[in-house]
């Protein structure tokens, strides 16, 4: 027969086999290099994140492990891609302008997690937060933007419009999520009679944009080619004052060296002046310079040459 200390010794023996084995398989895990590790010690989380590899433990039920992933995460806004196939969702994608009109918007936005502790513990359910966060700073944005922005040039500063408020409501609920991007896929209208009109505006805008840039060429060219001339002016009357002033200094030696010869022969100066005028005045005539005081009338004819004097 079994005695009572046998079965005892045997109990023991099973109760310590058993730790044995709780301790090995719960005390040792590993943390893959695209997660996050939470060490959570009697339902309190350490500060720390738990590094990349092999860890250990406490065994459970004294410490447990909780991970999460470091992937960038997509919440589809308006619309949902169901392995490949865009299901819309129009009653969500419903919202209303600043300027009273209904459109229909479409929104992605890319998120990760980085802070597993707050993603983990501070609220229940973070991605139905974030939904929910996303859905009020979208329509926020929206409700104080006009209908021809949110379909045209306006996309831009409506995304970043939308991310500034939805990180800030993140970080207000402390989500412990980062946002990565926020893209506004598809701003539409819900009819197409409003579509048309829309497409109307648009082609014109367009329009308008082609015809203000051809003018800014236009006047870019005419510009450059007026500015050309005026340089080629400027350049023109600089040569026209420097050649005047050469050439009233050149009259002013001219005249000088003329009364220089005046003051030393005064008579020789002055019929030679004479004579140069009447050549002037007169430059076909015929120039006798004759001699009075014979009987014989002699004559020296002067022919002005032509392109001298």
């Amino acid at each position: 027969m079994v005695s009572i200390k046998q079965i005892y010794a045997g109990v023991i023996g099973i109760i310590v086999i058993s730790l044995l084995f709780l301790v090995a398989t719960t005390s040792w895990y590993t943390v893959d290099s695209s997660e996050q590790a939470v060490l959570i010690t009697l339902g309190q989380p350490d500060d720390t994140i738990v590094q990349a590899g092999l860890n250990f433990k406490l065994p459970w039920p004294i410490q447990t492990v909780r991970k999460v992933s470091r992937e960038t995460f997509s919440l589809t806004f308006g619309y949902e891609d169901s392995n490949g196939e865009i299901i819309e969702h129009t009653k969500e994608a419903k919202m209303v302008t600043g300027d009273e009109n209904i459109i229909l918007a479409d929104l992605e936005v890319q998120w990760r997690i980085s802070d597993p502790v707050a993603f983990l513990f501070n609220t229940a359910n973070p991605q139905n937060v974030l939904y929910n966060a996303t859905s009020a700073s979208l329509r926020g944005v929206i409700g104080s933007s006009k209908v021809d922005d949110a379909l045209t040039d306006g996309r831009a500063k409506i995304m970043s419009d939308v991310r500034e408020s939805l990180t800030h409501l993140i970080d207000q609920y402390g989500l412990g999520i980062t946002i990565v991007e926020v893209n506004l896929q598809d701003v539409d209208l819900p009819n197409e009679e409003v579509k048309l009109a829309f497409r109307k505006v648009t082609d014109a805008r367009e329009e308008m944009n082609t015809k203000i840039n051809q003018a800014k060429r236009y006047e870019n060219e005419n510009l450059n080619v007026a500015l050309g001339e005026k340089e080629a002016i400027i350049s023109r009357a600089t040569g026209q004052k420097i050649e005047r002033i050469e050439t009233a200094r050149g009259d002013v030696a001219k005249f000088n060296a003329l009364y220089q010869e005046y003051v030393n022969s005064k008579d020789i100066t002055k019929h030679r002046l004479i004579i140069e005028t009447l050549e002037t005045v007169l430059p076909n005539a015929q120039i006798y310079i004759m001699d009075d005081d014979s009987g014989t009338v002699k004559y020296l004819p002067i022919q002005p040459q032509k392109g001298g004097n």
